[in-house]
């Protein structure tokens, strides 16, 4: 496999000689991987079939199961994936180099959680790697979806398991486009979304977790400027409704969103360590004040979801200027 995915701003060019993770490389794609060429690589994707382990003779310890020279770091069975990773870069594109070397307890796992194995394999392949390197473009990551409806491109943001996705399938379902259904990456201003496949109730796809189904997204659109930011919470009461929320509280909940999302949680360390070892980008995105820049651009609402389907986005939030109940 010699392809190219874009995502998250970024051009990664993947070459992989591994059949099984090729397969989930192109599970993980959701139907984006293009002909190859190398002009327009950013972040170089490389998956070897060796299973030996990288040299690391002579190498200082960066952290537990990490180790580094000469700008090069080598993590082991990285956020518990089961791959080992080599990381460089070399005349500014970053080269992450994976064999698939997972531990016995790694193994066991996968074997328990097979869902959990292959979401952790596609991060790391995928979405890590790009994200980590929109850190050098002053980029930064949110738990969020990103869609544009009735005119407006939308920020959705909120707590894991509060019906984002299921948000987004009604409003793409209606005729709206997405650029993400669960990660992107933003500047502030241009917001770029993450590709994978949806995760939904009564979706048609691969079994995943908490009784979720994947589907495709389609109609996908690479990045959209936001000007307006939904923030997702569930109420006790049968009416879902909108209310403006100032811009301060607005980038506070979704900073606070994308530090608590399960997704994310392995990447904090993976972008440190990377930056750490290597000496380019951040070694913590400015995840809060990127945010609140977004939302200082944009019109913010706390959307609150009543009991039961909640039916359109479009419904609740229809203009900048004017909040609908539904």
């Amino acid at each position: 496999m010699r392809v190219l995915l874009h995502t998250g701003g970024e051009v990664l060019g993947i070459a992989c000689d591994d059949e099984h993770l090729a397969s989930v490389l192109e599970e993980g794609a959701d139907g984006r991987l293009a002909l190859y060429d190398e002009s327009v690589v950013t972040v170089s994707v490389v998956v070897e079939r060796d299973r030996g382990p990288f040299a690391t003779d002579g190498w200082s310890t960066l952290a537990r199961d990490a180790w580094h020279r000469d700008g090069a770091v080598v993590v082991r069975d990285v956020c518990t994936s089961g791959l080992d990773l080599h990381a460089r870069v070399v005349d500014g594109i970053p080269i992450l180099t994976f064999r698939r070397r997972p531990p016995a307890r790694t193994r066991a796992a996968g074997t328990v959680l097979p869902a959990r194995a292959r979401l952790l394999m596609r991060c790391v392949l995928l979405q890590y790697p790009a994200l980590w390197w929109a850190g050098t473009r002053e980029r930064v990551p949110l738990h969020a979806s990103l869609l544009r409806t009735c005119g407006h491109d939308v920020v959705v943001g909120g707590p894991s398991g509060v019906g984002k996705s299921t948000l987004v399938a009604a409003e793409v379902a209606g005729g709206a486009t997405a650029a993400g259904d669960n990660l992107c990456v933003t500047d502030g201003r241009v917001t770029w979304g993450i590709v994978e496949p949806m995760r939904i109730e009564g979706g048609d796809g691969r079994r995943m977790p908490h009784g979720r189904r994947e589907c495709h997204l389609a109609g996908r659109v690479p990045a959209l400027v936001p000007d307006v930011v939904a923030l997702l919470r569930r109420g006790v009461e049968g009416r879902s409704e909108a209310v403006a929320l100032d811009s301060r509280s607005a980038g506070r909940q979704l900073a606070a969103g994308t530090y608590t999302a399960g997704e994310l949680r392995r990447f904090w360390p993976f972008a440190a360590l990377l930056a750490l070892g290597t000496g380019a980008g951040p070694v913590h995105p400015p995840v809060a004040a990127v945010s609140r820049v977004l939302a200082d651009r944009a019109a913010a609402f706390e959307v609150v979801l009543g009991r039961g389907p909640a039916g359109r986005l479009t419904r609740l939030v229809t203009r900048e200027e004017e909040v609908v109940s539904a």
